[in-house]
């Protein structure tokens, strides 16, 4: 499976098919919201309102609203609208240099595995993700 800016590679065979369903629908909402931020950032950086943007792009700033908070995807005629907006390219937007340093994510990481492993049926999926990601 491969998308923009993540890549994952899972034996099928390895992970039961709820489990790989349910790590889909977090990757589909990470990628919603990391492209609301993302746009949303790149309307602050140019100093524009949701108003503005939204009249530039000819969208509502109701729909503008949703996208940046990650509630909903953009169709591709309201993304070619808002890369015009905001005078962009698809790969500025799909970049990935505002990811974190690995050290703040592997801490972040730490952190919430220390939460998650006092669930064991947590503990047992989470096993499973980490075997299934890391046999290649």
């Amino acid at each position: 499976m491969h998308f923009s800016f993540i890549k994952i590679n899972i034996k099928y065979s390895t992970l039961p098919v709820f489990i790989f369903l349910r790590i889909l629908k977090y990757i589909i909402m990470g990628i919603k919201k990391e492209l609301g931020k993302k746009i949303k950032r790149m309307r602050i950086n140019r100093k524009l309102t949701q108003e503005k943007l939204a009249e530039l792009a000819d969208i509502s700033q109701r729909a503008l609203s949703s996208i940046e908070a990650g509630d909903n995807f953009v169709t591709a005629e309201t993304l070619d609208k808002l890369l015009l907006a905001l005078n962009t390219t698809t790969e500025e937007l799909f970049s990935i240099n505002h990811l974190k340093p690995k050290t703040d994510l592997r801490e972040e990481i730490d952190n919430k595995l220390d939460l998650l492993m006092q669930d064991p049926q947590k503990m047992e999926i989470i096993y499973k993700i980490i075997n299934a990601l890391s046999t290649e």
